[in-house]
């Protein structure tokens, strides 16, 4: 660690932000022009119809951070190519949504991309003394780990700054180890990088947002923080892949649960709903404002278990990640996260 990293990585942090920043104004112009719009309608919490397709500036930032401070190489060429087939499939869904089986195909024709002509493979896992080896199910198996990140990240973006919010936490807390580590490889680059672009976006998104992100946005989010926590902790011990996992406790969860409710209903599991987290928060009478800060800090503090863990005292992350869950758990089983309780009138009972 030196001067001259910490400027470098000022200057991707800022670079980006600034480019983020200009160009929502712009995303802006282009989704009214091809009517990429969020209606509101009884399932979602907006009032009027907003533009959609600030995944444009968040990718835009992106690519110019890539070629001001990245470096070319075949990870980094299959990671450019794959993200751009998410962001193609983003923007058709936020101009005409279009069936989850045909993003899905988009999903994994990114990861397949990033997996088979960037090598990126999360190989082997040990833990607890167990080592398993996936041999030729490692490719599938990562093609599934960079579906199911792409996918949680889309599924949480449900309140103005959630999903941009919590991404933004994800590449700062990857970024302060890798930092900290001295690691200035790929995985420090792209996290600075979404870092501030994310940042830049966030400040037209936070609430009241004048835009959204769209499937355009999130579903890169999601793509790039698969990328990242497999480049920075693939062939290594269980619990270094469990530590990117956490700081997206919140989103992981919710994803999760949500699969689960939609099963248990005898519903697709992609079909939407109104019984995510936020939502759940937004019931009890928090504001959009308050509901996403709460979020915000659910994560910040799984954040600080997996920097504590990494850089200190694993017996310490240990129990901050421990407690942190039983909070979680607790919330999800007292609401309609899982199953929806029905309310006994008080007259009934008599």
């Amino acid at each position: 660690m030196n001067l001259s990293n910490t400027v470098n990585t000022i200057l991707m942090v800022g670079v980006t932000f600034i480019i983020s920043l200009i160009s929502v104004p712009i995303a802006k112009k282009i989704a009214n022009h091809v009517g990429a719009l969020d209606i509101p309608n009884e399932r979602k919490v907006h009032k009027k119809p907003m533009p959609r397709m600030g995944g444009l500036a968040i990718y835009f930032a992106f690519l110019i951070g890539y070629i001001l401070f990245g470096e070319i190489s075949v990870k980094m060429i299959s990671v450019l190519i794959g993200s751009f087939i998410i962001l193609i499939t983003g923007i058709i869904d936020d101009i005409k949504p279009i069936d989850a089986k045909v993003k899905l195909v988009g999903q994994i024709l990114a990861a397949l991309v990033v997996v088979f002509y960037g090598n990126i493979i999360l190989k082997d896992i040990s833990a607890f003394g167990l080592y398993l080896e996936f041999g030729i199910f490692a490719y599938p198996v990562t093609v599934l780990f960079i579906v199911a990140c792409i996918n949680c990240v889309n599924l949480i973006d449900g309140l103005d700054g959630l999903a941009a919010g919590i991404s933004s936490i994800f590449f700062l807390t990857i970024g302060i180890i890798t930092f900290i580590k001295g690691e200035f490889g790929l995985p420090y680059e792209l996290t600075f990088i979404l870092l501030g672009a994310s940042l830049g976006f966030l400040a037209h998104n936070f609430y009241p947002a004048s835009i959204f992100m769209g499937d355009s946005g999130s579903m890169f989010l999601g793509f790039i923080i698969a990328v990242i926590t497999l480049l920075g902790f693939k062939n290594v011990m269980m619990s270094s892949i469990i530590i990117p996992l956490l700081i997206l406790a919140i989103p992981i969860l919710d994803t999760l649960f949500a699969i689960i409710r939609r099963s248990l209903k005898g519903e697709s599991i992609s079909k939407p709903d109104k019984f995510h987290i936020h939502h759940q928060l937004l019931k009890r009478n928090f504001s959009q404002r308050t509901t996403v800060l709460i979020i915000y800090a659910i994560n910040i503090l799984f954040s600080t278990a997996s920097i504590v863990y990494v850089l200190k005292n694993r017996e310490l992350g240990y129990i901050i990640y421990g407690l942190l869950l039983i909070i979680v758990v607790t919330f999800i089983m007292k609401t309609n996260v899982v199953v929806e309780h029905k309310r006994v009138d008080n007259n009934e009972k008599k």
